[in-house]
């Protein structure tokens, strides 16, 4: 037997109760419109000139935190993954390091193998699909002998793997040393840490590359790291770029220096992406912090309007900086 469904009766709406819409809250409001800029803006104008919302409104509170701390001598710490050495922006990086802002820089492994890249031949990030069928994907042999020594270097010498990476490099006659942020924080004796999660690179493919001596060099670059980690507070941590591995690593280092009693608060963090991840979400900006600034965007786009919206800022705050670096 077939059911016709009922017609239904529009609802009465008379008796509606309303208000007046200047009593309503909102959450948007013509002071926080966007201005369109005339020719010749400054970076600072542009930034000035964004909506006061999303993004606009973190983008300005990021470049307001990192100039209070090169004013107040607070530390900056860059945490990044490979992606960021391959679009190019490790230059605004090593110039954070230069004037004092960066204070430690920590990498997982590919950043670390880009940039090593990098600075020996000016170049990086090979072609996988067009070499990996050939069994040739990875194979570069000055790659993994820096790995190799290093490793070596890191482990015995018990200096971790980012500073004995820094040493190898200053050793060998690169040819483009100014693009390595590796020689860059070794030649401004701050602490660098490489985090290797080992078959994850292509050095660790190479048979003269000992899994035991990076482990090793590596896991001392953790301890390096919880060093780090316990003077961040009212500091500054920047995850770039990493999504997996120095989220995960930045939280162990939180757990063990919270662990032995170290204060923390008001330390910020910030995540720079190109899309928002769960570990990098929860791991660095809601779990351990007193404030969370996430930054979606491209890097290549993001980290040169930051950096050029604190080049100013940086300039009135060089004696500052300075003596908080020697201190």
């Amino acid at each position: 037997m077939e059911v016709k469904p009922r017609p239904m009766a529009p609802f009465d709406l008379q008796g509606l109760k309303t208000y007046d819409l200047a009593s309503r809250p909102s959450k948007v409001f013509a002071e926080d419109l966007g201005k369109p800029l005339s020719a010749g803006a400054s970076v600072n104008d542009l930034l000035d000139s964004l909506p006061k919302q999303l993004a606009g409104k973190n983008l300005r509170r990021l470049r307001d935190h990192l100039a209070r701390a090169a004013a107040e001598g607070n530390p900056v710490a860059i945490a990044l993954g490979g992606h960021v050495i391959k679009t190019g922006c490790a230059p605004y990086l090593i110039d954070w390091i230069h004037k004092g802002l960066a204070r430690s820089v920590s990498m997982n492994g590919s950043a670390a193998i880009h940039d090593v890249e990098l600075a020996l031949e000016g170049k990086t990030s090979e072609d996988v699909g067009a070499t990996l069928h050939a069994g040739q994907f990875g194979m570069a042999r000055e790659t993994a002998d820096v790995f190799a020594l290093a490793g070596r270097i890191g482990a015995d010498e018990g200096i971790g793997l980012g500073a004995a990476l820094g040493r190898v490099l200053q050793d060998l006659s690169c040819k483009h040393p100014k693009a390595s942020l590796l020689l860059a924080a070794a030649q401004a004796e701050i602490p660098c840490t490489v985090h290797v999660a080992l078959g994850t690179d292509i050095v660790h493919m190479h048979p003269h590359v000992s899994g035991a001596a990076l482990g090793e060099a590596s896991h001392i670059d953790f301890r390096i790291l919880c060093t780090v980690v316990s003077g961040m507070a009212k500091g500054i941590w920047m995850n770039i770029g990493s999504a997996v591995i120095m989220p995960e690593v930045f939280l162990k280092a939180v757990s063990v220096v919270r662990n032995f009693g170290y204060d923390l608060d008001g330390m910020v963090t910030v995540n720079l992406d190109k899309e928002s991840r769960y570990r990098s979400t929860v791991n660095v900006l809601n779990r351990p912090s007193s404030e969370g600034i996430e930054l979606t965007g491209h890097h290549e786009i993001m980290l040169p309007l930051l950096h050029a919206s604190l080049a100013g800022a940086l300039e009135k705050c060089q004696p500052t900086l300075v003596e908080s670096q020697a201190a």
